[in-house]
């Protein structure tokens, strides 16, 4: 008697990427920002994690709400009010006294350290203009954000609402640890606030993403990918190039580094 097939897991999942999860919190990024000029070109490339971020997390509500007219309710009651709850808090936070995204709250903190935000700004104003091009318009952003930002893109466009919902949930878990929050809270001091809005922006992240948080990440992947091999290796998959990117993309900035060519 042929026995039944073994249904992939969230445990699978976790399984498979933890290697690439213990590179990333080892990578060695964190504890070689040293500067202020450091930090700004950190942040250079970071801004396009969190628009793309913003970009994933949108297509998640288009697949796991409904925004079309008439109105039907969607599927999985949970994942709606989880990913409805996350874009309130992404899009429209509460940052002394007025609305905001964190995204702009993000740009803000970027002109406080005297960073450049003309790349961001003019990916921002090409794909505003032609939002079909936003292949050609990436081409304006540094060479690590680019590439990364091209891999959150191709999930978005060719993945399954589970592979999105699994780079989101094992990609895009904070992955900015104690030691460099630790480091920009410090510098921050010394630097007479300039860099307040960007230690705001770190300290948030981590209060927002509550214990609740989590466990409806991972309940939102298990239940897009319900019975189905196929979709638990996509969504797999999606979880280790999405990691994959991340180290990249630190890689790329630890080179750009300015305190690393000094001697």
């Amino acid at each position: 008697m042929t026995a039944p097939a073994v249904i992939p897991s969230i445990e699978m999942i976790e399984q498979r990427i933890a290697p690439l999860r213990a590179r990333l919190n080892a990578h060695p990024l964190y504890a070689s920002v040293k500067t202020i000029e450091d930090v700004r070109v950190f942040m250079e490339s970071h801004i396009f994690a969190v628009w793309d971020f913003m970009s994933l997390l949108k297509s998640l509500q288009r697949e796991l709400t409904c925004v079309a007219v008439p109105w039907v309710p969607a599927k999985f009651a949970a994942s709606r009010r989880f990913v409805n709850e996350i874009v309130l808090g992404e899009e429209s936070d509460e940052f002394h006294g007025r609305p905001a995204s964190h995204f702009e709250i993000y740009l803000e903190a970027m002109e406080s350290a005297g960073a450049d935000t003309g790349p961001m700004r003019a990916v921002l104003a090409r794909v505003a203009d032609t939002p079909t091009t936003w292949q050609d318009a990436l081409e304006l952003a540094p060479p690590p954000a680019c590439a990364f930002a091209r891999s959150t893109f191709r999930v978005i466009a060719n993945g399954s609402v589970a592979a999105q919902a699994a780079a989101f949930t094992f990609g895009r878990e904070d992955v900015i640890p104690d030691l460099f929050r630790g480091f920009i809270r410090e510098l921050n001091a010394e630097l007479a606030g300039h860099l307040s809005t960007f230690v705001w922006y770190l300290e948030r992240h981590i209060e927002v993403d509550g214990e609740d948080h989590g466990p409806l990440s991972l309940r939102m992947v298990a239940d897009l990918c319900g019975d189905s091999p196929e979709l638990w290796e996509e969504a797999a998959t999606a979880a280790e190039d999405a990691i994959h990117a991340r180290l990249a993309l630190w890689d790329g900035i630890l080179a750009a580094l300015p305190s690393s060519h000094t001697t």
